[in-house]
């Protein structure tokens, strides 16, 4: 399994640190960095971009996949409306997540909360080809639904 090592700055000294909450935990739990006493409100099909108060550095070869936490997916209906995000490993800026609220009810987000998780996976890149045909296959064009799930 490829490691790396993933820096990370504190932008604001309440920010806390991506941490793996198990021993196998494929993903850095990132928790919302907002000010004492205020909350973020995400009213039924809102989106909001909750602050981290951190800035990473992600090595070459890798991206960092921000995804849902399955417990606020399916208890609260709030997920990642862009699952997984992607950040590439050039990007220094603050470690920002979108959240969207899919449920039925007006869901508070505060500070020290946990709202998504971060995964640090290996990336490689394509040689890119153009040609004037490509091989056939038995799927062949067929789209979406295409292999038969309902």
């Amino acid at each position: 399994m490829p490691t790396s090592t993933l820096r990370v700055r504190k932008l604001n000294p309440e920010a806390a640190l991506p941490a793996y909450q198990t021993e196998l935990a494929a993903g850095l739990d990132l928790s919302a960095c907002l000010p004492d006493g205020v909350g973020v409100v995400l009213e039924p099909g809102s989106i909001v971009v909750i602050p981290t108060g951190l800035a990473i550095a992600i090595e070459p070869g890798f991206e960092g996949q921000v995804r849902p936490r399955s417990g606020l997916a399916t208890k609260h209906g709030v997920t990642v409306p862009n699952a997984p995000g992607t950040i590439d490993a050039d990007y220094r800026g603050e470690l920002r997540v979108a959240l969207i609220n899919l449920g039925t009810d007006m869901y508070e987000v505060r500070h020290g909360m946990r709202v998504a998780q971060l995964v640090i996976a290996p990336i490689s890149h394509a040689t890119i080809a153009e040609v004037e045909e490509l091989d056939e296959t038995a799927r062949g064009s067929g789209g979406f639904g295409s292999t038969g799930g309902h």
